[in-house]
């Protein structure tokens, strides 16, 4: 059939099963909006702003596993897309963004509403694309998921001139598409996981280290049966909770720069490490030069170029984490030789004793609401079940140290940019996924201000999310540093002319409650959860002092912890900067 460039991105969109876009309209786009007009089966979500729809459309992809598509008008609509677009780029998350662009012959003349689109996103995508002719626009639309879905994940960026879309051809979609020089690798090389697997069972002091790669995956079940099979201990980064259930005994907890005591003491004594699908990045190894040093290393990775980035690895294996895993399973099914048990069971003993350190420690009886105790709090009232979106901060440090996730894909947050303002829109796009389920939003009150705009589409789309808002009158975390590292000096953090949150929910149509006092926490929470059908914006003022412990400071080892001074169990020594 013969359609125009505007119906067959509908069309295109359609065949892929895409069931929900969040975008923006303008002047270049009016096209591809008047085609949506015309149907029903897509859903379309206005954001108030291309940002929030582009952090919409990631929370969508990370909660729901399917790629999440943007939609946006060409110039400033394409700009305000760029933080959405590297925050999912630094995540490995799956993104297609459709942007629209002036008419060709137009482009290079700083037409109005002009950006060189494909120039300007290039550093932050897997790949992009400008559609010249719109005979080619159906197979680069499948070709754009195919490259956001498979190997390692990321957003792809289609840009559609306008006279593309009002041009017409026949609609053919592809069923499949090849690219050449593109092939990424499903299962591992066979010798280097039977390696592997001989390492392992050959180490005294094993840790298996995983990544938001397990999510990406969908590996859990996997890395879960290798650490029961196994019974090493297993700690995971920021992006990878819930692949291994926190309440499993074997998990350490998170590492890194706000990690725990037994999981940063247990890798920097370790003798092997297994790490799948996590890339040794900065906030989780402290100073290279004193990471894991009598560690030999396996790395587990769907990207080559991640391997041996960071730190030298012995046994690299390329591969599908999902796949991989299954492979040592094998492995280790059909092999004689188990683990022993009991130097196993000595090191067991060792980490033991670093728990008992209780590095999560805090003041839990103070008459300011601690904001450790409202995520206990949120954790018990949702039962652990809840998609927790999160912005970025020590609300975001907080919400991974104290909320015991048990699957994968509740954990929602930007890791590798770092983005406030990410946590109340990708909230919408994991609501609108998952209509019926509890979704918080973990915020501060500096980083709800970043897109607050987003609460007016939760009021225009009815979506009951609910908002956690850790309110300290500061930018927490810049807070944290300048107190630890610059003297005290505050330039800048304080919030001094902060709205009345309360009054500002109940202006987009919600409902607001302020919460001052720790005896009310509870309370606060179930009552918000028990309003099904809204959303509702939590203030919960919190101790202006707390800081996020345990802490590595830059430059430390990540066995060079600062612990809570609330902490009876950790010695003077351990409270200390190294």
């Amino acid at each position: 059939m013969e359609l125009t460039g505007a119906e067959i991105v509908v069309q295109s969109l359609k065949d892929e099963g895409v069931e929900h876009i969040f975008g923006y309209p303008g002047g270049a786009a009016l096209h591809i909006y008047d085609a949506f007009y015309q149907q029903d089966d897509i859903k379309h979500i206005l954001a108030r702003h291309e940002q929030g729809a582009t952090h919409a459309a990631d929370g969508y992809a990370r909660a729901s596993g399917k790629p999440g598509v943007v939609l946006v008008t060409s110039g400033p609509g394409v700009t305000n897309t760029i933080t959405g677009i590297a925050t999912a780029y630094m995540d490995s998350i799956p993104l297609v963004v459709l942007t629209a662009q002036v008419p060709t012959n137009l482009i290079g003349d700083d037409a109005f509403q002009e950006v060189d689109t494909v120039g300007i996103t290039r550093p932050c995508v897997k790949h992009n694309f400008l559609v010249r002719n719109v005979a080619d626009l159906a197979l680069t639309i499948k070709k754009a998921f195919y490259l956001a879905g498979s190997g390692r994940p990321g957003p792809v960026v289609v840009d559609i001139p306008k006279d593309v879309t009002a041009a017409k051809t026949t609609y053919r979609y592809p069923k499949s598409v090849k690219i050449r020089s593109y092939a990424p690798v499903k299962r591992g090389h066979s010798k280097q996981i039977a390696k592997a697997v001989a390492l392992l069972l050959d180490a005294r002091r094993p840790v298996i280290y995983s990544g938001g790669g397990i999510i990406h995956a969908t590996a859990a079940t996997q890395l879960t049966a290798l650490v029961q099979t196994l019974g090493f201990p297993c700690t995971q980064t920021l992006m990878g909770l819930g692949a291994l259930p926190a309440a499993d005994p074997h998990f350490l907890g998170m590492l890194g720069m706000h990690g725990t005591y037994e999981a940063n003491m247990a890798m920097h004594g370790s003798d092997v490490i297994l790490a799948v699908g996590a890339r040794f990045d900065d906030r989780v190894t402290g100073d290279l030069s004193k990471f894991s040093p009598g560690a030999r290393i396996i790395h587990v990775d769907i990207d080559p170029s991640s391997i041996g980035k960071n730190v030298p690895v012995e046994i690299p294996i390329v591969g599908d984490a999902a796949a991989v895993l299954e492979q040592m399973l094998d492995i280790l099914g059909k092999k004689d030789r188990k683990v022993d048990e009991p130097v196993l069971e000595q090191w067991w003993k060792q980490i033991k004793a670093w728990r008992d350190v209780d590095s999560l420690a805090y003041d839990r009886d103070s008459k300011l609401i601690k904001p450790q105790f409202v995520i206990q709090k949120l954790c018990e009232v949702t039962e652990g079940d809840a998609y927790v979106t999160s912005d970025v901060g020590q609300h975001q440090m907080w919400a991974a140290q104290y909320y015991s996730f048990n699957k994968p894909r509740r954990w929602i947050n930007s890791g590798g940019l770092g983005t406030m303002g990410f946590g109340l829109p990708a909230a919408v796009g994991v609501q609108m996924a998952f209509p019926n389920a509890p979704v918080a939003c973990v915020t501060g009150e500096a980083s709800i201000m970043m897109c607050l705009q987003e609460l007016s589409t939760c009021s225009q789309y009815g979506l009951p999310i609910k908002v956690i808002n850790l309110n300290n009158r500061y930018m927490g975390m810049v807070r944290q540093w300048q107190e630890f590292f610059y003297d005290r000096r505050y330039s800048h953090t304080y919030m001094d002319s902060l709205p009345d949150f309360v009054q500002l929910a109940q202006s987009f149509g919600h409902t607001g409650i302020l919460i001052e006092k720790p005896g009310d926490v509870e309370g606060a929470l179930r009552e918000a959860f028990a309003a099904r059908e809204k959303l509702v914006f939590l203030d919960f003022i919190t101790d202006q002092t707390e800081n996020v412990y345990p802490m590595i400071s830059a430059g430390a080892g990540h066995n060079e912890m600062q612990l809570n001074p609330a902490d009876s169990g950790a010695t003077s020594q351990e409270r200390e900067l190294a």
